[in-house]
C-alpha cells in the first residue's frame, strides 16, 4: 500500500474505471471498506472526481448503508464533495458558463439520488453543501457571466441591425401600388416570397433581440445557469439564424424584379452565392449550438477524460501537462 493509502479500488474509482471496480469488489467484497488518508471511501472519491459511471453503478448496487453515510476526516459527505469545485474543466463542454451548468447538474444529481437520511447537513467547519457550492464556484460564476454577457451583447447588436433592415424592407412595396393600394406585382410568386420572408425576418430578429436582452438583464445566479440562461441563448441563436436566412431570401426576391427576363436565370447562381454568409455563420456557431442543445437535454454532461489524477491525488489536465513541459524546455 502506498504512502497515500490508495488501494487499487480507490485508484480505479478516481480514474473512472468501472470494469476494474466491479471485478475488485466481486473478488474482494471487503474492499468496499477501503479509505484513503483523508478517510474517503470509494463513493466519496467517485463523487469528488466527477466519475459519473462509477457513481451510477454504486448507487445501483445494494451495498451497506454505511457506504452512503460515510464522511471524510473533514466531515464532508458525498453532497459536500459534489458541491466542491475542483478548478478543472472535467465536463466535455467548453466554456465557463457550460462548465458551471455541468457542476450545478452534478451537485443536484448527487443530492437527489442519495437517500435524504444518508448525509449530515454540516461539515466540521459548519458549512452546508450549498454554501460550499457558492463559495468554490464564485470565480467560475464570474467568468461564465462575463462570457454570457459579452456573447449576448454581440448578438443583440446583430439582431438589432437585422430588425432595422427587416422593418424597412417589410414596409416597402416593390413596384409600388395603384390608387387603391394594391401592389402592381401582387400576382408574382417572387412578390409573395418577398412579403413573407421580410415579415418572418422581422419577427425572428425581434424575438432574438428580446432573448439576448433578457440575458443581459438577468441576475445570473448559480441556478440560472442550469436551464434558464442556456435556453435563452439557444432560442436567441436559433431566432437570429432564422432572421438572417429570411432577410437574404427577401433580398433575392426583391432583386428578382430588377433583372430583365433574359438575366433572371443567370442570376440564380449569384443568389446562391449570397447565402454564403449564412453558411459561414452556421458553421462558425454550430459547435456552440450543438453544445448548448446537448448540455440542455442531458441530465448529466459527459465526463471529459483529458483530466487525470496523479499519485498525490491532485487533478491535472493533459493541456496543463503540455504547458508544464514547454516551460521546462
Amino acid at each position: 500500500m502506498s504512502k497515500t493509502k490508495e488501494t487499487p479500488l480507490l485508484v480505479a474509482s478516481k480514474m473512472g474505471t468501472v470494469e476494474m471496480v466491479q471485478r475488485i469488489l466481486k473478488k474482494f467484497p471487503i474492499a468496499i471498506q477501503d479509505t484513503d488518508c483523508n478517510e474517503k471511501n470509494i463513493l466519496l472519491l467517485a463523487v469528488e472526481h466527477r466519475q459519473t459511471d462509477v457513481y451510477n453503478w454504486l448507487i445501483g448496487e445494494k451495498y451497506p448503508e454505511y457506504v452512503f453515510y460515510h464522511v471524510d476526516k473533514h466531515g464532508n459527505n458525498a453532497v459536500h464533495l459534489a458541491a466542491m469545485y475542483q478548478k478543472l474543466e472535467v465536463w466535455r463542454i467548453p466554456g465557463s458558463a457550460l462548465q458551471l451548468q455541468g457542476e450545478r447538474k452534478w451537485y443536484k444529481y448527487v443530492k437527489h439520488t442519495l437517500p435524504p437520511q444518508s448525509y449530515v447537513r454540516y461539515n466540521n467547519k459548519g458549512q452546508t453543501p450549498r454554501q460550499i457550492f457558492v463559495e468554490t464556484h464564485a470565480k467560475l460564476l464570474s467568468d461564465g457571466t462575463q462570457w454570457l454577457v459579452t456573447t449576448a451583447n454581440s448578438f443583440s447588436v446583430v439582431a438589432a441591425l437585422i430588425a432595422t433592415v427587416a422593418f424597412a424592407t417589410s414596409a416597402t412595396i416593390p413596384g409600388g401600388a395603384d390608387d387603391n393600394g394594391h401592389p402592381h406585382l401582387e400576382n408574382q410568386p417572387a412578390f409573395d416570397v418577398f412579403s413573407i420572408t421580410s415579415l418572418v425576418s422581422l419577427c425572428f430578429s425581434v424575438t432574438a433581440l428580446v432573448f439576448f436582452l433578457a440575458i443581459l438583464t438577468s441576475r445570473c445566479r448559480h441556478n440560472d445557469f442550469e436551464k434558464d440562461l442556456p435556453r435563452k441563448l439557444l432560442l436567441g441563436l436559433t431566432s437570429l439564424f432564422a432572421s438572417i436566412t429570411a432577410i437574404l431570401i427577401s433580398f433575392c426576391a426583391a432583386h428578382f424584379f430588377v433583372l430583365r427576363d433574359k438575366f433572371r436565370t443567370a442570376a440564380i447562381p449569384i443568389y446562391g452565392v449570397t447565402c454564403i454568409p449564412v453558411v459561414f455563420f452556421a458553421f462558425n456557431q454550430f459547435p456552440l449550438y450543438v453544445d448548448l442543445i446537448r448540455s440542455y437535454i442531458q441530465m448529466l454532461p459527459l465526463r471529459s477524460y483529458k483530466v487525470f489524477y496523479t499519485d498525490s491525488s491532485e487533478a491535472t489536465s493533459s493541456d496543463q501537462k503540455k504547458e508544464g513541459k514547454e516551460k521546462d524546455d
